[in-house]
């Protein structure tokens, strides 16, 4: 199955959140945050199977990510 994720950098970190489910995991390089957020998606998945097919039925109607300019207003 494939998934989405969002990855940021915080200081020293980087975090992996699944955009579906929230599963959220975090490492000191990519590759180990992407591989935290696998193991943590499989325990996930474990308990609430029937999350797969959520999973795999909102990414194939997924879109994409877009960025959106947005001004914030001020008192």
């Amino acid at each position: 199955m494939r998934v989405r994720a969002l990855v940021w950098r915080e200081e020293d970190i980087y975090v992996a959140k699944e955009v579906v489910t929230g599963v959220t995991s975090q490492g000191r390089t990519l590759e180990e945050a992407i591989g935290n957020l696998r193991e943590a998606l499989e325990l996930y998945l474990e308990e609430v199977p029937e999350a797969a097919e959520r999973i795999e039925t909102i990414n194939r109607e997924l879109v994409g990510v877009l960025e959106i300019e947005q001004e914030v207003p001020h008192d």
